[in-house]
């Protein structure tokens, strides 16, 4: 696959090591090697690229600093050599996380996630979040109620039952966490081993975790890439 990228990067060993990687790996055009943040966006200003390699920790604009400028279609692999800043990350148009030194295996494992990243980009869309009317019943101790979905918050998985949370009110559902995540989609996602989404109902995402009505819910390292690429498609 033919894909367009650049390295920003303050370190010229971590230059030469990604330059060396993609020569001897790829067949992308690595169109420019920027060692820092300023000559990375005036690249930018007159070049497309589908991504770059950005390092985290450089003068000037840190690559945190950068990312939130760069053109919005343009994607990120992170190159670092700390690992606190994963989940951060991932709250741009990251595709990938790679910590330095960069191996080759790590690096063979980056370019079948950017190649099937891109390979599936156009035809993948998001499917708008309409449940409008859509109900479900549910049976809750000795009551069967009418829940629609719009109102539900989010799914506690609890042992051997899941706790369902709307505005008003919570239902223990004798059910499996996994059987119930089969009867949804969006705006319903998987976070954690223990938690489904609603994702609509979202007040804010900070750090690790997610913040539903008065509720701090969890990512997991498992659920987090998938659930921040369905946000990133809903960012401005």
């Amino acid at each position: 696959m033919t894909l367009n990228c650049i390295i920003i990067d303050d370190e010229p060993d971590a230059v030469d090591l990604l330059e060396l990687l993609i020569s001897q790996s790829t067949g992308w055009n690595l169109n420019a090697k920027c060692y820092n943040a300023l000559e990375a966006l005036a690249f930018l200003k007159s070049n497309t690229v589908d991504f770059v390699f950005l390092d985290i920790n450089m003068p000037q604009l840190t690559g945190m600093e950068l990312a939130t400028l760069l053109p919005p279609q343009t994607r990120i692999v992170f190159t670092t050599a700390y690992s606190e800043y994963a989940f951060e990350s991932y709250t741009f148009q990251t595709i990938d996380y790679l910590l330095k030194p960069i191996t080759l295996k790590r690096f063979l494992a980056a370019v079948q996630k950017i190649e099937k990243y891109f390979s599936k980009r156009e035809p993948q869309q998001v499917p708008a979040a309409d449940p409008g009317r859509e109900l479900f019943f549910v049976k809750s101790g000795k009551v069967i109620k009418k829940i629609l979905l719009q109102n539900i918050l989010y799914f506690e998985g609890e042992k051997d039952y899941v706790r369902l949370v709307t505005g008003d009110e919570q239902l223990l559902i004798y059910r499996r966490l996994k059987d119930i995540e089969a009867q949804l989609k969006l705006p319903f996602v998987r976070v954690h081993n223990s938690y489904i989404i609603n994702y609509e109902q979202v007040i804010k995402i900070e750090e690790n975790h997610i913040y539903i009505a008065d509720k701090r819910i969890p990512v997991s390292d498992k659920f987090r890439e998938v659930f921040m690429e369905i946000i990133d498609k809903k960012k401005f």
